[in-house]
């Protein structure tokens, strides 16, 4: 069809499909000039070269004769001032904001990605007047029609996820996965089967959006695995995709939130608007540098020039730049790739990274920002799951959040990692921990719930190797073992790295086990690690970012290695599942039922604790429950988790009519360290207990 040009539409921005062609807007406050280049395909030359009409700050056109898979892109006129804020470079192909799908990963010869000439002296004060059309992957126009066969959100209430953060490449690149496509979207969906023998009920997606793979780390052959520079707020990560055809990708996403959804499982995406992949001034110019700057960006004055009042880039989140989310034009770019991601691909709720940058007004925090507002009034933003890293480079806000919001709980992660270890003075802070962090979270109205427990997740060692490691092993990421936290509150059991002894192996199937149970046996909503269901090693690696390999890969050999793991995860998720009292949807309080407080803490000889003791390593508490959907009628569970090298000799409370059975105990081996409830064990002695060290025992009293 022949292509004709009208003059377009002001709204919505981004590439509108209509039956006759498609509808182009871009915003740029202080462009001279904006064309859009039509290509055939992603290495071609424009087809097309068209000049845009304004309106207001506007940019359109409408082409007849587009279709679904046109590839475009853009070139903005206007003013090369970087010490006023505008980086305009006419040469430079940009990407739509709005783009839904983008071909391919940016090319890096000849520096032609920077807007600025690398060689000249004053760097990015001189323009590069090279062109890059070429090697710049090309926006795709998307065809949003999908059969989503009667899609429906599980919609599962906050109390009841169990969520599995994971990397969608990782979870099926290996060669083990045995998937038709490793490393996609589509040989993701082949192991949802797995996750529902784990019980998993809500996946937290590692960042999918497109993203931008940093030059230095291709010279070191080295990847941007972990996808936190974003460069396209709409556009899932081509790369995970089949490749079969242009932007496969976006269907193939749907696909899998579609197959998730069939299987009872949510899905929460790890979104990054806190800042982009175009770095710093001295970054490349991608997308919105070369279109609207000061929209954009924070920016702030060359300290050591002040005449240069917007050359530099406000740094809060120590990726370059700080995206500005307190100009409208950029929230509502936010806002709208929001929506569009629980509107158009079905997505049930966000973890923001770094989001105690988006609430920052005038440079501090505030929990008053126009973004939580405009989350809480939003119709379709305020009723998804929405959780928060509660920090970024410079200011830490655990437990500051609005309500509504969860956040991932840092604190309970460093507590039971100390706890665990059997690091002194832990006990009274671990107890907080465990019965769902009522000091961060109750007083301004939210629920255990709204704390997201986790003791690893993709940020430092996994399971395994926390209790194999006693120092980062980080010499992969060629920056001499520097990146990565140095204080891991890891402990390797005496022997650093693999080993073949026994014992130290037994025990730290032994230490597992009890992280296992002081997460899935907590007050909160737990997050597991992708692998750690199989014991994924990293090899000591607690910054594996850049490791687009085995190191991330989930070898999927290890279940067949560590059958004993995965049923125990399988066990105590199904516990968690099936008990009411370790799914609260209100914190303890102290109320009584029948007699009994809901939660009664006890010493070892039924005192109580001394929680001012530094060497107290062994908290004791009961929980009185009436009915469950296993047993009908009073019980009670009483929690036994005993962090310190030497075994202990617990006495319990006694119940007319009940009986005490053990359900679990780390230190025994498979088969009897989590026994089912159909199965549990009668104690020899009703009135007291022996508690072998390093291990978690849980009771039941019952009938």
């Amino acid at each position: 069809m022949t292509k004709e040009f009208l003059g377009g539409e002001t709204g919505p921005l981004g590439a509108s499909l209509k039956a006759d062609g498609a509808n182009f807007a871009i915003f740029s406050q202080s462009a001279q000039e904006v064309f859009l280049l039509l290509f055939d395909t992603p290495e071609s030359q424009p087809s097309d070269i068209i000049k845009l009409n304004r309106t207001d700050h506007v940019w359109h056109i409408f082409v007849k004769g587009i279709k679904a898979g046109q590839f475009y892109g853009y070139k903005v006129n206007g003013e090369y001032n970087p010490a006023e804020g505008k980086r305009f470079n006419p040469h430079k192909l940009l990407l739509d904001p709005y783009a839904k799908a983008v071909s391919g990963k940016f090319q890096y010869q000849d520096h032609l990605i920077f807007a600025y000439d690398i060689n000249a002296e004053g760097k990015d004060l001189v323009m590069d007047q090279r062109d890059n059309t070429s090697i710049v992957p090309k926006c795709i126009v998307v065809d949003e029609d999908f059969d989503w066969q009667g899609d429906k959100a599980p919609g599962i209430s906050m109390d009841q996820l169990i969520i599995y953060e994971v990397h969608v490449k990782g979870f099926t690149a290996h060669p083990s996965s045995g998937v038709k496509n490793p490393g996609t979207y589509t040989g993701f969906i082949e192991k949802i089967p797995h996750l529902k023998r784990l019980g998993i009920n809500a996946v937290e997606l590692m960042p999918l959006q497109k993203y931008f793979v940093r030059p230095e780390l291709v010279e070191k052959k080295l990847s941007d695995y972990w996808g936190y520079n974003t460069i396209c707020f709409f556009a899932p990560e081509s790369s995970y995709g089949t490749q079969m055809h242009p932007a496969c990708e976006v269907n193939e996403f749907k696909s899998l939130v579609r197959e998730l959804h069939k299987a009872g499982i949510e899905v929460i995406l790890d979104v990054v608007y806190n800042h982009t992949g175009e770095g710093n001034h001295l970054g490349p110019t991608l997308c919105f540098k070369g279109i609207d700057n000061p929209t954009y960006y924070s920016l702030v004055a060359n300290p050591d020039n002040q005449e240069e009042k917007l050359r530099f880039y406000l740094n809060d989140t120590g990726c370059g730049n700080t995206f500005n989310v307190e100009n409208p034009v950029a929230m509502g770019l936010v806002l709208d790739s929001l929506r569009y991601w629980v509107q158009v691909m079905h997505v049930d709720g966000f973890r923001f990274d770094l989001a105690a940058t988006l609430a920052r007004v005038k440079g501090q925090f505030s929990q008053s920002s126009l973004f939580f507002e405009a989350i809480s009034k939003d119709p379709i933003l305020s009723k998804v799951k929405i959780i928060a890293e509660p920090w970024d480079l410079s200011t830490y806000q655990l437990g500051k959040f609005p309500k509504g919001w969860s956040e991932w709980n840092g604190k309970f992660r460093d507590t039971a990692r100390r706890f665990i270890k059997g690091d002194e003075a832990q006990a009274g802070e671990m107890a907080r921990r465990l019965t769902g962090s009522a000091d961060l979270y109750e007083s301004d109205g939210r629920r255990p719930y709204n704390s997201i427990n986790f003791i690893t997740c993709h940020d430092g060692f996994t399971l395994r190797d926390l209790f194999s490691y006693n120092e980062k092993h980080n010499e992969a990421n060629v920056e001499e073992n520097r990146d990565g936290m140095n204080e891991n509150l890891s402990w390797n059991c005496g022997v650093e790295g693999e080993t073949s002894d026994e014992r130290v192996l037994y025990l730290r199937k032994q230490m597992v086990r009890n992280a296992i149970c002081c997460l899935l046996f907590s007050s909160g909503t737990p997050m597991i690690l992708y692998g750690d269901e199989m014991m994924r090693t990293q090899n000591g690696n607690n910054n594996a970012y850049c490791q687009d390999n085995d190191i991330t890969w989930i070898n999927w050999d290890h279940l067949k290695q560590y059958p004993d793991i995965f049923g125990f995860w399988i066990k105590a998720i199904s516990f968690r599942k099936n008990c009411p009292l370790l799914r609260r949807r209100r914190f303890f309080n102290g109320e009584s039922k029948k007699g009994l407080p809901d939660i009664s803490w006890f010493g070892r000889t039924l005192n109580a604790p001394h929680w001012d003791n530094p060497l107290l390593k062994t908290i004791c508490y009961q929980l009185a429950g009436h009915e469950a959907p296993f047993v009908v009628g009073d019980y009670h569970i009483f929690f036994v988790f005993n962090m310190n090298y030497r075994a202990a000799i617990i006495h319990l409370p006694q119940f007319e009519g009940l009986r005490w059975y053990r359900l679990v105990d780390t230190s025994q081996r498979a088969g009897e360290d989590f026994r089912s409830y159909d199965k549990k064990r009668l104690l020899r002695r009703q009135d007291r207990h022996y508690c072998a060290g390093r291990s978690v025992n849980i009771l039941w009293a019952g009938i």
